[in-house]
């Protein structure tokens, strides 16, 4: 403890350094239930490149872990210390370097918040699309390391279609340059992809070159009542088998929009089995609304309002955002789950999902991103009842079997961490496996970055 203290030291202010154990030890997680987290040796918040270099050289040299993190805002126990390893905080490297109009790009380093950047962009007419629902805390870098989603996926897609380039501070320190600056470009292996989603354990992303689009229309909301999920999985399917593209297709059941209103007063309709909200940001939102309308009422909606204007819009949208935070507070804890399946197959995803609430006798609200396939059944329960607890666990996992064999992937955005990385040999299988160990083992040799994650 004493040689690392001394060598970090040697490269880094004072200020940087965090030993004091009651301080460090909020640091050990994020948001993630049932995960193990450790006690970290030290914190370190460096500001620089050259800070964060030093720190990897240090680690190198003797041989301790270093785990990486963000605003910790993950659900997945990607960001969870282990036992005596160096925590590597970048929140204090948020500098936006640079924002051009004409290539329509940021130029950002990782600290950055997802809506600081999105403010900073939407001055000058640009749109940065990612939008997680933990926008206004979560930074890029986290997002990059977990390759997050948001509620406009279905029409402009996640992180990893927005990564143009990456600066990247590799296990032994040196420094790494992938991708581009330009609309174009395909020279040699993509390690840009590489990196986004590998939840620090390639390297310290330092610095990110983002695509940037126009600034689209406001959007307008349509909330449709349903008195099934089934019947507002099949409005889904007509709605993009029809061609439609919304810039926002979700999705809450009968027990998340109890949960909303119960926090928040917000007067959704609790006669609901499940409630449909679709956005569109085209020159003429109001005739895409109604058309989206008609379908959902031939998929057998008992009511379908569209709102008359931006403030009614954003106040259907806050209501779908508060929707995890709601769930947390209809018992003591929760597990959030992120299977994604086809959209063809999101009906059975919720009923199978159904059936397993009742089966271990929980309470289970799902809401999802509709129009990706990508549910978040939430898992409330009684963190004080070992049984209850048990039950949780249980359900969790089945819910991931669920999915896979409905066709789909364990995680839509959340990423694997130590909550999932069982569940990810099961879905990549023994060959996937041992190649991915394999790209990890070029990159971190010895093991050091964010260790016991994904595998």
């Amino acid at each position: 403890m004493d040689a690392l203290l001394e060598r970090l030291r040697a490269g880094l202010p004072a200020e940087a350094l965090i030993t004091d154990p009651d301080i460090t030890a909020s640091y050990a997680h994020d948001m993630a239930g049932f995960c193990d987290a450790g006690t970290p040796a030290v914190v370190v918040l460096p500001r620089t490149v050259e800070e964060v270099q030093h720190v990897m050289r240090t680690a190198t040299a003797l041989r301790v872990p270093v785990v990486p993190q963000g605003a910790r805002t993950g659900l997945s126990g990607a960001a969870n210390a282990s036992d005596g390893c160096i925590v590597l905080s970048l929140v204090k490297m948020d500098r936006i370097l640079e924002i051009s109009p004409v290539d329509r790009i940021a130029v950002v380093e990782p600290g950055v918040v997802n809506a600081t950047l999105s403010r900073a962009v939407g001055e000058l007419g640009l749109c940065y699309p990612p939008d997680p629902s933990s926008w206004e805390m979560c930074t890029i870098g986290g997002n990059i390391g977990t390759a997050s989603g948001g509620l406009c996926c279905v029409k402009y897609g996640v992180t990893a279609e927005y990564v143009l380039g990456l600066e990247v501070v590799l296990a032994d320190g040196r420094l790494l340059n992938t991708g581009r600056r330009t609309a174009k470009g395909v020279a040699g292996y993509d390690l840009t992809r590489l990196f986004v989603g590998s939840e620090g354990s390639l390297g310290i992303v330092v610095k990110a070159v983002l695509a940037l689009r126009p600034q689209p229309p406001q959007q307008l909301v349509l909330a449709a009542e349903f008195p099934s999920a089934a019947a507002a999985c099949d409005a889904v399917c007509r709605i993009m088998e029809r061609g439609h593209t919304p810039s926002l297709l979700e999705l809450m059941d009968r027990t998340t929009v109890r949960a909303v209103n119960a926090m928040a007063s917000m007067g959704l309709p609790e006669s609901t089995e499940a409630l449909l909200l679709c956005a569109f940001d085209t020159p003429d939102p109001a005739a895409d609304l109604a058309a989206v309308g008609d379908l959902c009422k031939a998929s057998g909606a008992t009511e379908v309002v569209p709102a008359d204007d931006v403030a009614e819009s954003e106040l259907l949208l806050q209501a779908r955002r508060t929707a995890l935070p709601a769930l947390e507070t209809v018992k003591s804890a929760t597990m959030i789950d992120d299977v994604c399946v086809p959209r063809s197959r999101l009906g059975a995803m919720i009923e199978g999902t159904a059936a397993i609430a009742e089966r271990f006798g929980l309470t289970i609200g799902v809401c999802a991103h509709a129009g990706d396939g990508n549910t978040h059944p939430v898992v409330c329960f009684d963190h004080t009842d070992p049984d209850e607890s048990r039950r949780a666990r249980e359900s969790f996992d089945e819910i991931m079997a669920l999915g896979l064999e409905l066709g789909g992937t364990i995680t839509g955005e959340h990423g694997v961490g130590v909550l999932k990385k069982e569940w990810l040999a099961r879905e990549l299988g023994q060959v996937g496996l041992e190649l991915q160990r394999g790209i990890k083992a070029a990159f971190d040799p010895l093991g050091l970055l964010n260790p016991g994650k994904l595998f």
